[in-house]
């Protein structure tokens, strides 16, 4: 197996024989990478050697073929755009706030301080729901979200939504990622005291984000995951499906 680092971009490409498979890792987070391209009949056989254990997320159409011959799916996710200029959203959404005594605030409290209703938000038999520990939960997602080390710097449109005992019940980060407006994440505490802050949330994001200049506004969701259609009433469309992958 012949392996080429990019001198710069971090970009890794391994050839053998009429196999060829190019990725990147991705900043911030261990053992993940992204597939930028692949061909030839050995990219699971390169794929394994070089990257055994990582979460890899590669284009759908790969990922099935890899699946059917022996690799894990992790995550078959959709990625998802709003065009804020072709279709910009009512301006008064920004000014959506929810009834007392929940008030909304700023995204810049620790990451302990979203895990409890991050985690009920995802509980066990839900699309995205963390197997991990609370404490991988907070390092290897919630941390990295904040910190900007994955998606990129967090935006002014994030929000969180505090009780009157002025803890986090909700939330929605989203970050620059690479130029575009991105929801990194947005959840909830279950219960009808509850409903509706998700869509709240994204409706004032949506807003705040076009006042601001931004063109687009783009998420990723798990296929399978109700909120898809609650995304696409809010004028999201499907742009690129793709799957996470584990081969060992």
């Amino acid at each position: 197996m012949l392996r080429e680092d990019g001198a710069s971009d971090g970009v890794v490409v391994l050839r053998q024989g009429t196999t060829t498979v190019s990725y990147a890792p991705v900043t911030g987070v261990p053992s993940m990478a992204q597939v930028l391209e692949a061909s030839g009949p050995d990219v699971l056989a390169a794929l394994a050697a070089e990257l055994p254990g990582w979460q890899i997320s590669v284009p759908e159409q790969l990922g099935r073929q890899l699946v059917l011959a022996g690799a894990r799916m992790v995550r078959h996710a959709a990625t998802m755009h709003r065009d804020l200029r072709k279709d910009p959203p009512p301006p008064q959404w920004a000014e959506q706030t929810p009834q007392a005594p929940l008030r909304l605030v700023p995204c810049d409290r620790p990451a302990s301080a979203l895990l409890p209703a991050q985690r009920q938000a995802y509980p066990p038999g839900h699309p995205d729901s963390f197997d991990g520990s609370d404490q991988q939960l907070l390092t290897e997602m919630i941390q990295p979200l904040l910190s900007g080390r994955v998606l990129g710097p967090v935006l002014d449109c994030s929000a969180l939504v505090v009780d009157a005992d002025d803890q986090v019940v909700a939330g929605l980060v989203a970050n620059d990622f690479n130029g575009t407006a991105w929801i990194g994440d947005v959840f909830r505490r279950p219960g009808p005291d509850f409903a509706g802050l998700g869509g709240l949330l994204l409706r004032r994001a949506l807003a705040l984000a076009a006042a601001q200049g931004w063109p687009v506004m783009g998420l990723a969701v798990t296929v399978g995951n109700t909120a898809q259609q609650r995304y696409e009433k809010l004028g999201f469309t499907t742009t690129e499906t793709s799957m996470k992958i584990v081969v060992n």
